[in-house]
C-alpha cells in the first residue's frame, strides 16, 4: 500500500519546494518525491526533514535543571558535575530509567527530532553486579523508543577505565564497567533484537580515558564480525584537562591519537570534538566522520566553543545532539550553535553557506545529513528511499504567521521564544504528533515526574 500528502512547502536536499506530493510505502521509505503538482496540498505549514538527534544519555534527563548551584569547590566544571551525574545513575532501576527515557522521547518527538542515538553506559545493579539479563537496562531503552515511536540508534558504551594509562575505574562508574568480551556478548545479543525492531545497533568507546588502546582495537575487530557497517561513536576532546591529559600520557592531542590509532571513518561520529588544532580539523573532517555537537550542554558544562568555520572549510560534517539533555529542542540546538559562533567570530550568519544564504535552512539541512551518516540509518531527508521522517510547522504560531516557508523556518529556530512551533510530525510515515502533542504526552509527563521525584527522595539523608 502507498501512503502520501502534498504539502504546499517543503524543505528538499536542495532546498525548497512548492506542492510537493510525498509518497512511502509500508515500511515507511519514501517511493515519491514530487514538487510543483497541480493537486491541492492536504497540509498547510512548511513540511522539513525530521532532525535526528545523534547523542543522547536519557537517564540524563533526570537531573537536568538540578546541578546549577556551585558545590564546595571554589571553581565548577564538568568534573563536579560528573560528580553529581554519578550519584543519581547510581541510583536508578530499569523502571525509573525507562519512564525517564519515554517521557524524553516524547519530548523529543514533539520538539521536531524523529530519531535518537542512544549512547547507553548504565548496564549493571547499583552494586555493579550484572542484571540476570545483563541487557535488561537496554531492554529499557528500546521498550521506551517503541512505545514512544522515535527511531532508535542503539549504542552500548565500553567503559573500563577512569583515566587515561588504563587507570582503575572510581566506585562512582561501577554500573559502567564492562570487558571487551562482554560488550560483544551483549552486541551479539543485541543484534537480533534491534534488527526485529527496527533500531540500528552501534557501539560507543566511552572515550580514550575510559578505553585502552588494547581493548579499543579488539572491540572494535569483534563489531565488525557482528555488523561491519554498524555506527561507532566516542567522547572526545570535550574538555581541555582531557587533552592535557592525552598530550600528557600519549604526547599527542586526542583526535590526533585516535586518527593514527583506529580505523576512522565515515561510520564514526565524533562527539564534541570541541578542542582541536588545525591539523586536527584538516584531518578528523577528510576521514568523513561526523562532528556530534551538542551545543546547549556543551554550553552547560563550560566545554568551549567548536569551531564551525574551520570544520566546514574542511568540508566537515556535522550535526547535533541533546546529551545531557539540559535542553530538549532541535532547533534551540541549531541557534545556540549559530550563536556560539557569532560570539566567537563577531560575525553574523556564520552557518549560511553559498548556495543556502539563509542560515535556518543551511543548517537544517546540514543537521540531517549529518545525523543521517551518525545513526547509520536512511533519514537523509526528504528524497527517495529515505526514511519518511518529517515535521510541519505551525503556520498559525504567532512567530511564524504570515511569512514565507524560508523565514517561518527562521522564526522557527530564532524567533519562537522557546515555545512549540511544530504542529504535527511524522515517524517512518507515520503520525506520532498532532496539534503539537504526542499521545502519550500526559502519561508520559506524569511517569517521569514520579521516577525523577523518587529518585530524589531516595537522595535525601
Amino acid at each position: 500500500m502507498t501512503h502520501s500528502l502534498i504539502a504546499a512547502h517543503a524543505l528538499l536536499p536542495t532546498g525548497w519546494a512548492r506542492n510537493v506530493r510525498l509518497a512511502w510505502n509500508d515500511q515507511g521509505r519514501l517511493t515519491h518525491v514530487e514538487p510543483d503538482t497541480d493537486a491541492a496540498p492536504t497540509t498547510q505549514g512548511p513540511l522539513i526533514p525530521g532532525t535526528p538527534n545523534l547523542h543522547s544519555h536519557a537517564f540524563q534527563r533526570g537531573i537536568a535543571g538540578l546541578t546549577e548551584f556551585r558545590g564546595a569547590e571554589a571553581s565548577d566544571s564538568f568534573w563536579s558535575w560528573r560528580t553529581l551525574m554519578y550519584r543519581f545513575a547510581l541510583r536508578l532501576d530499569p523502571a525509573q530509567l525507562e519512564a525517564i527515557a519515554l517521557g524524553l522521547y516524547v519530548e523529543m518527538l514533539e520538539a521536531g527530532y524523529t530519531s535518537v542515538c542512544e549512547f547507553h553506559y548504565v548496564h549493571h545493579q547499583g552494586d555493579g553486579r550484572p542484571y540476570a539479563d545483563d541487557a535488561e537496562l537496554a531492554h529499557a531503552l528500546m521498550r521506551a523508543a517503541q512505545r514512544a515511536g522515535i527511531g532508535l540508534t542503539l549504542l552500548p558504551v565500553l567503559y573500563q577505565t577512569s583515566g587515561f594509562g588504563a587507570k582503575p575505574p572510581n566506585d562512582g562508574q561501577r554500573r559502567f564497567i564492562r570487558s571487551t568480551e562482554s560488550m560483544l556478548r551483549l552486541l551479539e545479543k543485541l543484534k537480533p533484537l534491534c534488527d526485529a525492531q527496527g533500531a540500528r545497533l552501534g557501539l560507543a568507546p566511552h572515550s580514550l580515558r575510559a578505553v585502552p588502546p588494547d581493548a579499543l582495537r579488539e572491540a572494535l575487530a569483534g563489531l565488525d564480525a557482528i555488523d561491519a557497517t554498524a555506527p561507532v561513536h566516542i567522547h572526545i576532546a570535550e574538555q581541555t584537562q582531557e587533552v592535557d591529559d592525552c598530550v600528557a600520557w600519549s604526547g599527542q592531542r586526542p583526535v590526533a591519537w585516535l586518527l593514527d590509532h583506529a580505523p576512522v571513518d565515515a561510520r564514526w561520529c565524533l562527539v564534541h570534538a570541541t578542542h582541536m588544532d588545525a591539523d586536527e580539523y584538516r584531518r578528523a573532517a577528510a576521514s568523513g566522520a561526523v562532528a556530534g555537537l551538542c551545543p546547549t550542554t556543551e554550553a552547560n558544562l563550560g566545554d568551549g566553543i567548536f569551531d564551525l568555520p574551520a570544520w566546514r572549510a574542511a568540508d566537515g560534517v556535522w550535526g547535533v545532539g541533546s546529551d545531557s539533555h539540559i535542553c530538549v529542542n532541535a532547533a534551540e540546538e541549531l541557534l545556540m550553535l549559530e550563536y556560539s559562533q557569532r560570539l566567537a567570530t563577531r560575525r553574523r550568519n556564520v552557518a549560511a553557506e553559498a548556495a543556502q544564504p539563509n542560515v535556518a535552512t543551511a543548517m537544517t539541512l546540514a543537521a540531517v545529513q549529518g545525523g543521517a551518516r551518525a545513526s547509520g540509518r536512511a533519514l537523509g531527508g526528504l528524497a527517495v528511499g529515505q526514511q519518511a521522517d518529517f515535521s510541519v510547522l505551525d503556520a498559525a504560531h504567532p512567530a511564524l504567521a504570515g511569512l514565507d516557508a524560508p523565514t517561518m523556518l527562521s522564526s522557527h529556530v530564532f524567533a519562537s521564544h522557546r515555545s512549540n512551533a511544530i504542529d504535527a510530525v511524522w515517524v517512518a510515515g507515520r503520525p506520532r504528533v498532532q496539534a503539537g502533542r504526542h499521545p502519550l504526552h500526559d502519561s508520559a509527563t506524569a511517569g517521569f515526574a514520579a521516577a525523577r521525584r523518587q529518585l530524589l527522595q531516595e537522595d535525601q539523608p
